[in-house]
């Protein structure tokens, strides 16, 4: 048996015809409230339909609430809270992690700057290797250049050798300047890591 709620001119109605209703019911049946998509309030002898997707109450005849069941947008809301909770666990754990190497790797920010500028000087040497390799390669790459050029006058193309040779010193050239490049990007990174890690060991040492 279903009764629906269709305005709030109803509500005496309603009332009465769930008192009616729960005090024809046996003892231990058990009746539902559950509201569906439009709206309207149902009280039922049996569950809503799992179509509804709609959340129910069990009640007993004095209208108290036996049991709660989630609708599915409160479950995913849940779900979606609890995902968000773990994650900020989760968070929470790796940052505690990390804070207790800082603290077990480092007992002042002298010793950060330290670390910082040894990190520096590993890429200042690659660089400096690097640039040093391009200083040697540059003089040939250009002769080659302009030999290909002078070969290819008049759209003829460049002897199969004399190409070869010269993309091969061009790839050399190409690598060099990418381990600069590379190993630049990598400094700035490991300032702006050290300034990081110098600033949270104060954090945590002026909390001490």
């Amino acid at each position: 048996m279903q009764y629906r709620n269709t305005g709030s001119s109803m509500a005496y109605s309603l009332v009465l015809a769930l008192f009616l209703v729960l005090a024809a019911q046996p003892a231990q049946a058990k009746m539902y409230k559950w509201v569906d998509a439009q709206g309207n309030v149902h009280y039922t002898d049996t569950p809503p339909p799992e179509s509804a997707g709609q959340g129910n109450s069990e009640v007993k005849k004095s209208g108290t609430v036996v049991k709660r069941t989630e609708s599915t947008e409160e479950r995913e809301k849940r779900l979606a809270a609890e995902a968000a909770e773990k994650e900020r666990k989760k968070a929470a754990a790796e940052q505690a992690r990390k804070d207790r190497a800082l603290l077990a790797t480092y007992t002042s920010e002298r010793e950060i700057d330290l670390a910082r500028d040894r990190a520096l000087e590993h890429h200042n040497l690659i660089i400096k290797s690097a640039e040093a390799r391009l200083k040697q390669l540059e003089p040939g790459s250009k002769e080659l250049e302009n030999k290909v050029k002078a070969a290819t006058k008049g759209g003829k193309p460049a002897p199969q050798h004399l190409q070869e040779q010269y993309d091969a010193k061009r790839a050399e050239v190409e690598e060099a300047q990418r381990i600069i490049k590379t190993n630049q990007e990598a400094k700035i990174k490991v300032r702006e890591r050290y300034e990081a890690e110098k600033l949270r060991f104060r954090e945590l040492t002026a909390a001490r």
